[in-house]
């Protein structure tokens, strides 16, 4: 590995002791091969179980795991994006922490993003032959929600599994939620997404935190709050300048 971090691999992380020590053995193994230098970022979003303390044994290891835990439990977004605040990274991989998120598919992404700015995962293909019939169906349901309101055509808004330029998330405002509309939210600062099928495995160990309800109906202010910003937000590029130190004349 070598010392300049070019990927920052975001985890947000919230009770999951049996999870975390073959998640990291994961990554490893998918980014080592790419000889890149590597960070692994995973924010315990105040546990109660023994994931700090797994996480402090892993840190103690292996210096490139740097690991945070929360004041108290704030949820998905806020882990992630104290995550991808302190990302050192040229790019930024965001994944779940119960590795139904493959890290061999890393090489993948990375590939794609020669190409744009974003690029998000899609499970669509991938968990036809895995998940029930009513997680399949609550997911179809919130995907066709928000795309019908964003007016987007994201097909997998869920998915956690993401890597972009550190710059995408330079001007973002946190909020509750944003989590599922990062791809919408780099759009609307002008940034190219794409999305590439990913692998989707069954959790490996642990209880899901996710179900219908928290699947669509609450984000339905979140989903509001972003078409509002789609409409209202506005980009601008300064054409010329007088005396500002350091501009390039």
């Amino acid at each position: 590995m070598t010392d300049t971090i070019t990927l920052s691999i975001v985890v947000p992380c919230y009770n999951e002791e049996g999870n975390l020590a073959p998640l990291v053995n994961a990554i490893r193994e998918a980014v080592e091969p790419l000889k890149l230098g590597y960070e692994i970022i995973i924010v315990d979003d105040f546990s109660t179980d023994k994931s700090w303390e797994i996480l402090q044994t892993l840190g103690a290891r292996d210096p490139s795991i740097c690991a945070r835990r929360l004041e108290k439990n704030c949820g998905q977004s806020a882990a992630l994006w104290a995550g991808i605040q302190a990302a050192r990274g040229q790019f930024i991989a965001t994944l779940d922490a119960d590795l139904q998120n493959d890290p061999k598919d890393l090489p993948k992404f990375l590939e794609s993003l020669k190409h744009c700015d974003c690029v998000s995962g899609s499970r669509i293909k991938s968990r036809a032959q895995g998940d029930s019939l009513i997680r399949r169906l609550s997911s179809k349901i919130a995907n066709s929600v928000r795309n019908k309101i964003t007016r987007e055509n994201v097909s997998d808004s869920a998915c956690s599994y993401r890597v972009f330029k550190r710059e995408c998330a330079g001007h973002l405002k946190f909020f509750k939620g944003m989590h599922r509309f990062l791809p919408t939210l780099f759009k609307i600062e002008g940034y190219r997404v794409a999305e590439i099928p990913v692998s989707h495995h069954a959790r490996f160990t642990g209880k899901s935190h996710y179900g219908i309800w928290n699947r669509l109906f609450a984000s339905s202010w979140d989903l509001f709050a972003v078409r509002w910003m789609q409409k209202r937000m506005i980009r601008y590029q300064v054409r010329e300048r007088i005396n500002f130190p350091g501009d390039n004349q």
